[in-house]
């Protein structure tokens, strides 16, 4: 038991300065917050008068631009890791096989680019 208690108090005492915390910011928003409440010809942090209805049709070429951006960021981020760590692979025997892996991935990232660049995803008409 004691095993048990040992290993989950910091867990618990991290759970509860989170949940602690979370408290005590959320509170102290509610407390100190303005209570102004915005008119409709208010205008953005920038300054700029909006116009229309924010439910209205908009293009998403730049936000599927930055999903894919963000895709084939994190994913070249695997390469850096997986150089780095292939020396000591190579010595135990396993670099072959670790480089297969990484042309089957490269190959798989280079088959989802072509995808995208044909079905036009890249392009601002």
């Amino acid at each position: 038991m004691g095993l048990v208690s040992e290993s989950l108090g910091p867990i618990v005492v991290q759970l509860a300065l989170a949940v602690g915390f979370s408290a005590l910011i959320l509170t102290l928003a509610l407390l100190i917050s303005p209570r102004k409440k915005s008119k409709p010809h208010d205008t953005f942090e920038c300054g700029v008068q909006y116009f229309g209805d924010a439910r209205g049709i908009f293009n998403i070429k730049f936000y599927l631009v930055a999903v894919l951006f963000i895709l084939f960021d994190i994913e070249a981020v695997f390469l850096y890791p997986w150089a780095v760590s292939l020396g000591k692979f190579s010595q135990a025997g396993l670099g072959t096989f670790l480089m297969i892996e990484m042309f089957v991935f490269i190959g798989i990232l280079v088959v989802g680019l072509y995808y995208i660049w044909k079905k036009g995803a890249l392009e601002w008409d």
